[in-house]
This record gives structure tokens, C-alpha cells and sequence, in this order.
């Protein structure tokens, strides 16, 4: 059994933890309305981009139309974007990436596929670097953080498109948390080359549009953009599901840290108990042997 020490100072300890964690999780909340409100502001507008692409392509000729749309008729060299946090203590954040990031590996690899990975956050590249380091093309960090800048969504959507119109990959897919609430996040998949086209959705279905200038010189300017724009959205996506996921982890630490509390608090009185009944028995029977 512990002694009366070793408790307290066991008590103190935890009690030190609570109070970084509690302080963790009021920093978190206080920085989640700002993301959430950013990553929810830019939901229109990359809906709407992707509703004008598709009705852009719905009208394209397949033939003439820009590789990132089509693609290159190939599909053996994969290129994955991962994003995941710089930092932990955000619960299953990070391992919902990493074990999708494996589990899609897998998959292709089982195809025949070639993978890439462009790793943007530490802790799923510190994950996944002794597995598939040799798969790596880079690993980036500190893009992500309060405030996520459009500038550093625009410089990697300028890697990807050089790393495309070079030949390195052929086909590339964005793995990133999406912000759904303060206690759910959903791991998305989003490919970007070929630019996935659904059904224009909203004004866009059914509505007949002239554009000037012509079609194909539309979709040539606006699919570069759309890139930087899907990954910038992913970004800001990302930012919001980490600082949610660190406030509901912290929030749950901090409760666990005063059940903790309150059982060695417990166990020190019982034992303070016990050995102040141990010394009167001592002094009892020491006064009745004299």
C-alpha cells in the first residue's frame, strides 16, 4: 500500500495535469468559433465553384478538354494528400488519417498502383514515415493553425499541378477530417486530378448559360483554381475538426483527472485512517502493559 507521501503527492500531481488540461480546453474553444466559422464560410464557395465546373464539363468535348479535368488516360502513379495535426493531445484525430491513409494504400497497392504521399501535419507523417517513407515526395508543417492562409493552399495546389503536367502521378486524392461538430468529425476523401464531376447542383441544374469567353478557355483558368480552392477548403476543414477534437479530448481528460482525484483522495483518508487507529492501539495496549 501506498503511503500517506506517495498520495498526496500523487494528488498533487493530478491536480497540476487538471488544470493544464482544463486550460487547454478553454484555448481550444476559444480558438473553434473563429475556424468554424471560417470553414463554414468557405463551404458556398467552393460548392459553388465545383456546381459552374460541372456545368462547364457538361458541355466540354472530352477530346479537347484540359487534363486535370479528364486526366492523363493513365492511372498507375497515385498521389495521396494527407492532412493531419502538427500537434497531439486531440484525441483520434490524427489516427482516424493515419488509418485511412494505410488502409487506402493498401487498397491501391492490392490494384497495382504506385502511391505517393504528400504529408501535410507532423503527426500522421511521424505515423506513416517508418512504413512508407520511401513513398514520400514531402512533408510540410506549419500551414495549419488558427489562422489558415489561402497563400500556403495556393503554393501547394502549385506543387500538385507541377508534379501532374510533369508526369509524377497521374491520378491525386486528399485525405482530411471535416468538421461536422464539436464532437464529430468525418474522414473525407475528395480526388482533385481528375477533378471529380457530379450533377451541377442548385442554380446550376438545368439552367443553360452562355460564357464568354468559350468553355474550354473557362475551365483551363478556373481548374488550377478549383485545386487551390478544394485544398484551402481542406484546410480550414481540418483546422476546425483538430481544435474541436483537442477541446472534447481535453474536456474529457480534465474530467477523468477529478474522478482520479477524488478515488486517491479517498484511498489518503482511508489510509490517514487506518494508521491514526494504528498509533491509539499502539498507545492502548503500550498504557495497559504498564
Amino acid at each position: 500500500m501506498a503511503s500517506l507521501k506517495d498520495l498526496k503527492t500523487r494528488i498533487n500531481s493530478v491536480k497540476s495535469t487538471q488544470k493544464i488540461t482544463a486550460a487547454m480546453k478553454m484555448v481550444a474553444a476559444a480558438k473553434l468559433r473563429r475556424a468554424q466559422e471560417a470553414a463554414e464560410a468557405g463551404r458556398p464557395y467552393a460548392d459553388r465553384m465545383r456546381g459552374v465546373i460541372a456545368n462547364l464539363a457538361a458541355k466540354a468535348d472530352p477530346s479537347s478538354a484540359p487534363a486535370l479535368l479528364v486526366g492523363n488516360g493513365k492511372s498507375a502513379n497515385h498521389l495521396l494528400i494527407v492532412i493531419s495535426a502538427d500537434r497531439g493531445l486531440c484525441g483520434g484525430f490524427n489516427g482516424s488519417i493515419t488509418r485511412q491513409t494505410r488502409t487506402e494504400v493498401a487498397r491501391l497497392q492490392g490494384e497495382g498502383r504506385t502511391v505517393k504521399l504528400l504529408m501535410v501535419g507532423r503527426k500522421s507523417a511521424d505515423a506513416l514515415r517508418r512504413e512508407f517513407g520511401d513513398s514520400y515526395i514531402a512533408s510540410l508543417e506549419g500551414i495549419q493553425g488558427t489562422s489558415v492562409a489561402f497563400a500556403d493552399a495556393a503554393d501547394l495546389g502549385e506543387t500538385v499541378r507541377s508534379g501532374f503536367e510533369n508526369g509524377d502521378f497521374d491520378v491525386c486524392t486528399m485525405i482530411y477530417n471535416k468538421f461536422v461538430n464539436a464532437i464529430t468529425q468525418e474522414v473525407k476523401l475528395t480526388q482533385l486530378i481528375p477533378a471529380e464531376v457530379g450533377d451541377a447542383g442548385g442554380d446550376e441544374a438545368g439552367s443553360n448559360y452562355d460564357y464568354e469567353p468559350e468553355e474550354d478557355e473557362l475551365l483551363a483558368n478556373l481548374l488550377p483554381r478549383i485545386i487551390s480552392t478544394q485544398i484551402y477548403s481542406a484546410l480550414l476543414e481540418s483546422s476546425a475538426a483538430e481544435l474541436a477534437a483537442r477541446m472534447t479530448a481535453m474536456d474529457n481528460a480534465t474530467r477523468n483527472a477529478g474522478d482520479m482525484i477524488d478515488r486517491l483522495t479517498l484511498v489518503f483518508n482511508r489510509t490517514r485512517q487506518a494508521a491514526i487507529t494504528n498509533e491509539l492501539i499502539e498507545i492502548i495496549s503500550g498504557a495497559e502493559a504498564l
